[in-house]
């Protein structure tokens, strides 16, 4: 079951006057320059606690399958108090969803973190997290879509390693179970590429690398809900972007709002520091009926050849069954041509 961000969704200037904070390419409060923080690697009989920092889930049997699946990767289940809470389309009120994250950060007994689902809402706990907490007690942190908010400010905030994956509610199928092994449980410093399957047809038909500009390149991973992202730019919650490899994804997206936030990552600066750019899935964003629409392969050639900096489409990043584990804010190398991202060291500790 993939959770539709979407869903939940409602429809550079003079130097003296911007302060250094709001600019998209300054990294704040942290220095870029300070040293990465892993979490410690996930071991059997460990704790993850569950939070719902975005969009309600509605039915108590959701909680219970996802403990389920955790349970039958050999771990314990600690559930947050507000995690079946509701107000409208949110898991409770503000407060409520930030103070389970910031609960599960202070609990001695909870190793890592998973979001149960994403929807919208993310962002506006983000006032309301201790990072210092944080930043004396860090931990896993995963999750996708509208929790990008959280991985991308957490990691501004206090150099933590955070991971772009499986939420709670997604599929816990072969090939997430595996990934999520590989980085959180055996701290490898993997291979990160497409599956190659062709099932019954003559060729590659699913999961295809598709270049856009080919070559090696090699930065921190930063990145994750195309909307979101730029939903934050300007704030104080974003990453330093220089000499990142930027990832992307998004969900029922018309093309022409793909080609309006990436002319925003533009307009901020974001596009034109990175070293390479890795777009994943847009599931559902077709240009539907009709003449005249880009494609969304149009679109990304407008922005990313441009770049000429190594950049493809089509990895296994979004609101699809089985997608990487990714560790936001570690050192990666990719292949644009092959399609790979490598991860340079351990991501956990």
């Amino acid at each position: 079951m993939t959770v539709s961000r979407r869903t939940f969704l409602g429809s550079a200037g003079a130097a003296g006057a911007i302060s250094a904070l709001a600019s998209p390419l300054v990294a704040a409060p942290q220095s870029r320059q300070a040293s990465l923080v892993k979490p410690r690697r996930l071991q059997p009989g460990q704790t993850v606690g569950l939070v719902d920092p975005a969009s309600a889930t509605w039915y108590p049997v959701d909680i219970e399958i996802v403990s389920e699946s955790m349970q039958a990767l050999g771990l314990k289940v600690k559930v947050g108090a507000h995690v079946l809470d509701r107000r409208g389309y949110f898991a409770g009120t503000d407060e409520a969803r930030a103070a389970d994250l910031n609960a599960m950060f202070r609990d001695p007994e909870v190793d890592a973190i998973l979001a149960v689902r994403g929807g919208w809402g993310s962002a506006r706990v983000l006032p309301l997290l201790d990072f210092e907490a944080i930043r004396k007690s860090p931990k896993i942190l995963m999750g996708y879509s509208d929790i990008t908010a959280l991985l991308l400010a957490i990691y501004a905030r206090t150099n933590l390693v955070t991971f772009h994956g499986p939420v709670g509610a997604s599929p816990w199928n072969a090939f997430n179970v595996a990934g999520f092994k590989r980085v959180l449980f055996d701290a490898e410093p993997a291979l990160l590429e497409n599956l190659k399957e062709k099932e019954d047809t003559l060729t590659i038909v699913e999961n295809r690398v598709m270049t856009i500009t080919p070559g090696v390149a090699r930065g921190r991973l930063l990145g994750g809900n195309l909307t979101i992202v730029t939903s934050l730019l300007g704030s104080s919650y974003l990453p330093d972007w220089r000499d990142a490899v930027l990832f992307l994804e998004d969900v029922e997206e018309a093309p022409y709002r793909v080609d309006r936030m990436l002319t925003q990552l533009k307009l901020a600066g974001v596009l034109d520091v990175v070293r390479a750019v890795v777009f994943g899935r847009c599931t559902r964003c077709s240009p539907g009926e009709g003449f005249g629409s880009l494609t969304l392969p149009d679109i990304l050639n407008d922005h990313l050849k441009p770049l000429k900096v190594p950049a493809w489409h089509g990895a296994m990043i979004g609101h699809i069954e089985r997608q990487f584990t990714l560790p936001v804010g570690l050192p990666v190398e990719v292949d644009a041509t092959l399609g790979t991202i490598r991860l340079l060291e351990p991501p956990v500790a």
